[in-house]
């Protein structure tokens, strides 16, 4: 208990979560045993990140600062609008499938969150959209990307728990997909009550052709990534890392928007970002030994078991943590650490360690654009100016939706692992 304490107080005081959990494990090590247990902290915390499939977690960062920069984005925000902006409401719906397109290049939702709050959100207002309202359609479609692979957490799920990530990865384009869907549907039913706009013509076929050319190589991108891990052909290591050289290649020779200078940059901050995530790894891997060595995930599935062991009311109060958690934590560090405590519980019930790291994803991603804490209306809040709370007005609609998608895919096992039982994974 002291162990859990320490930790909410530090979080509370403001400390960053990685440093936090380091102090609570090194507590929570002295209450295992003193200074026999405190020095084995090294070699957890160097075994925490001796994983090979975290390697792809910098490439594919690093895949998509490349990317953003040679305005891969324009191009992919052209293509949606020349399919979808002729809709009442063009703009938002772009918004969501922009989204879709933009998935295989961050795989971040915050990521997403910022970039189009500096340009699709300016565009929507400018063409008479409410801005609170812009920020929430981006809100909603921010967590496609992180759903549909290549998704950071989905790596950090599989390697932790020796879960297939290509299996992940093809269970998650599924339920992004259904949420783009979902969500363009609430754009399509509110847009004439909220008096939305759209363009004045369809863009023609032509015009349709010539604008998917210029974007072809970014839409190649996904297929590298998903076509090369799903195909059995590379590891997603290997994919992020071709990734890496396909964004150069284009950037370079291509369109030559690319020099040394800026690449150094883009190695800068991604390092800053992976560090960010390894610094947590590394230590929530100390609180995951004091977790095992307590036996608190038997603890824990006694507790949940013996208020019911139907599963669906299991899979209803795991999925109800995970939000109300996500909405104060960072969701990788919450992955690290109720992973291995709630994993087992949902053995137990006979779930597929496929389908659940599926809900843990779904569940963490709409954590983040739930109120009033959700870090990606803060970072669209802090990008845009506008109010949080006006923000969160506007989201309920879509937030109730991704719920009905999240609750759909965590009841409907043959659902969510329909994909990679087609390919072979299952």
């Amino acid at each position: 208990m002291i162990v859990a304490i320490i930790f909410v107080v530090l979080m509370v005081l403001g400390m960053p979560i990685g440093f936090a959990l380091g102090v609570a494990g090194v507590v929570g090590l002295f209450d295992m045993g003193g200074g026999m247990f405190l020095s084995q902290g090294p070699s957890k915390v160097f075994n925490g990140l001796n994983v090979f499939p975290f390697l792809a977690m910098p490439f594919f960062i690093l895949a998509g600062e490349i990317m953003n920069h040679i305005g891969i984005t324009s191009r992919l925000v052209k293509f949606a609008q020349a399919l979808v902006g002729h809709m009442r409401g063009g703009l938002a719906h772009t918004n969501m499938l922009a989204s879709v397109f933009f998935a295989g290049l961050t795989g971040a939702a915050t990521a997403d969150a910022a970039a189009f709050g500096k340009t699709l959100v300016p565009a929507m207002v400018e063409r008479g959209y409410r801005r609170d309202y812009a920020c929430a359609v981006t809100a909603a479609g921010s967590i496609i990307g992180p759903t549909i692979p290549p998704s950071g957490l989905m790596v950090v799920y599989g390697s932790l728990m020796g879960v297939s990530i290509g299996g992940l990865f093809a269970a998650g384009i599924l339920p992004g997909l259904m949420i783009c869907l979902i969500c363009m549907t609430v754009i399509a039913v509110t847009a004439r009550s909220k008096n939305l706009p759209k363009n004045e013509r369809r863009a023609s076929l032509l015009e349709i052709w010539q604008i998917f050319k210029s974007s072809i190589t970014a839409l190649i991108m996904p297929l590298i990534i998903l076509g090369g891990i799903l195909g059995g052909i590379v590891t997603p290591t290997e994919a992020a890392s071709v990734a890496v050289g396909y964004a150069l290649f284009i950037g370079v020779f291509i369109y030559r928007a690319l020099s040394f200078a800026d690449f150094f940059k883009m190695l800068v901050r991604t390092a800053r970002v992976t560090g960010v995530i390894f610094v947590i790894i590394a230590f929530a891997s100390i609180l995951g030994w004091w977790l095992s060595f307590n036996r608190i995930p038997q603890e824990v599935a006694s507790l949940v078991l013996g208020v019911s062991e139907n599963p669906y009311i299991v899979i209803f109060m795991i999925v109800g943590l995970l939000l109300m958690i996500g909405m104060v934590m960072d969701i990788n560090a919450i992955l690290i650490i109720l992973a291995p405590v709630l994993v087992p519980l949902t053995v137990q019930i006979g779930m597929d360690p496929i389908h659940a790291g599926i809900i843990f994803v779904l569940a963490l991603n709409i954590s983040l654009m739930t109120p009033p804490v959700g870090a990606c209306l803060f970072v669209l809040s802090s990008v845009t100016g506008e109010k949080l709370e006006k923000i969160a007005a506007q989201l309920w609609p879509f937030l109730l939706a991704e719920l009905g998608v999240l609750f759909l895919f965590a009841f409907w096992s043959d659902l969510a692992l329909a994909i990679p039982r087609l390919l072979g994974f299952r």
